[in-house]
């Protein structure tokens, strides 16, 4: 441009300034995304000196043609709806206990919903979408699930959640997923007051009144010689919950309970109150906790000449717990969820799947965690809309999960036929291990109703 006067210089050269500050680089990485970008020219050869009277104006013309040119540019940035399907993400959270004293669990729910996943990706995802799975720790403490579910839930990339596991940590859960707008299915927690009161809460497993009265049920018709029982509970959500379901299935079943003793999680020397159960002669001995603790009091009740029978529930259905009890656990029958020896064929592909990919075979917590995976992908694939807000689309997922209400309706998946009632509960089956031999078994008598 041709210098027409001192103070037109000034001018341009304040405006060049102001370029350098705003940094071209912008344009650069930006225009990438562009489908079409204008390019504004100014004519070098423009004589401007008869317009000397107009150059406050001519500064202004030029302010604004680089704002409509940033502004052009900024425009051009696709949005979620002009990406790619293939390039795009679906989120899903998965709660549990990662870190801590149950870490086992944790890391059987991690590999089954890693695993679930993976087989949906590979399949093309979720209408040519990729499912991303983001893993939070909530360490089996309800406080720590407090804040993992306030992080997950006010996240705004994030459709729905599986988790937690511990019922407390699920109903430290509950009120901030319903207060935020999003589902949570848990694959883990059994305590009755999970989905209750909730609309945006469900699980692919009983509950402890279901589970509770069914040992002892169990313990009636098919271990007809034990007639009193001496209860010891973990004194949280969990264990309460089971002692109680327990009790009114001991009362129903004419099953006598000798003795209900609580223990502190954070123990580990349960010997003087095993003395004490003891010395109420019960015939057999329910234990309704975690593995943790579970395999050092069965370790302990050997240790102190305990000789009776022990059943535990599937707090205890984890290969740590074998580990921990050792050779004191042989005999012992537990509840369980789900068992791959009874599974269907498709659940013993995964079972080979899983063992290839990880080295050691999966438990139930695997097999739940990749089902309710697979359950809240197929809620994404049939309601999900680009065009929708976080919220329609998470409402949306929880409208399809309440309205699986019949068999018809259900979900199948490895670990059976999943559907709801109104709480968002679910109609599962329990089944029966033996310890034989150090290992879990199927127990050879099974009691498969859902009554």
């Amino acid at each position: 441009m041709r210098r027409t006067s001192g103070s037109l210089y000034q001018g341009f050269g304040s405006f060049a300034q102001t370029v350098k500050k705003i940094n071209w680089n912008l344009k650069l990485t930006l225009g990438r995304s562009c489908r079409k970008i204008s390019i504004f020219r100014i004519d070098s050869t423009q004589d401007l000196s008869k317009n000397e009277g107009s150059i406050d104006k001519m500064k202004n013309w030029l302010v604004g043609l680089l704002i409509i040119g940033l502004v052009s540019i900024l425009g051009c940035q696709p949005t979620s709806k002009d990406k790619p399907a293939a390039q795009r993400e679906l989120r899903v959270a998965v709660a549990g206990p990662f870190t801590g004293n149950i870490a086992a669990f944790g890391e059987m729910i991690k590999r089954g919903a890693k695993l679930k996943a993976e087989e949906i990706n590979t399949a093309g995802g979720i209408n040519g979408m990729k499912l991303t799975l983001r893993f939070e720790d909530d360490t089996g403490n309800d406080r720590e699930a407090g804040l993992v579910a306030t992080r997950i839930a006010t996240d705004r990339q994030i459709l729905a959640v599986v988790g937690h596991f511990n019922s407390s940590c699920t109903l430290t859960g509950k009120p901030i997923y319903q207060r935020n707008g999003i589902v949570a299915l848990s694959p883990g927690s059994t305590n009755v007051k999970v989905a209750v009161d909730s609309d945006w809460m469900f699980r692919n497993i009983y509950r402890d009144d279901f589970q509770g009265e069914f040992i002892a049920k169990y313990i009636k018709n098919n271990l007809t010689d034990l007639k009193t029982v001496a209860i010891f509970f973990d004194n949280d959500d969990y264990g309460r919950g089971l002692r109680d379901g327990f009790i009114v299935g001991a009362e129903k079943y004419g099953l006598e309970v000798v003795a209900s003793e609580a223990y502190d999680r954070n123990s580990t020397d349960f010997k003087a109150q095993l003395t004490s159960i003891q010395g109420k002669k019960p015939d057999v001995i329910f234990i309704s906790g975690l593995y943790t603790q579970a395999g050092l009091i069965v370790s302990q009740a050997d240790e102190v000449g305990i000789n009776t029978q022990i059943f535990g529930a599937d707090g205890v259905d984890s290969p740590e717990f074998l580990k921990k009890a050792g050779n004191a656990a042989e005999g012992m029958y537990l509840t369980t969820p789900f068992t791959f020896d009874l599974g269907s064929e498709s659940a013993k592909q995964v079972a080979v799947d899983f063992e290839a990919k990880y080295e050691v075979p999966p438990d139930t917590w695997a097999a739940l965690s990749y089902d309710a995976v697979g359950m809240i992908a197929d809620a994404i694939a049939k309601t999900y809309k680009n065009d929708a807000s976080l919220a329609d689309n998470r409402k949306a997922i929880r409208d399809y999960l309440a309205a699986i209400t019949t068999p018809a309706k259900g979900y199948t998946g490895i670990t059976g036929l999943t559907y709801f009632d109104k709480n968002g509960d679910c109609v599962k089956p329990a089944y029966v291990k033996l310890v034989k031999d150090g290992k879990f078994t199927t127990a050879p008598v099974q009691m498969l109703d859902t009554n």
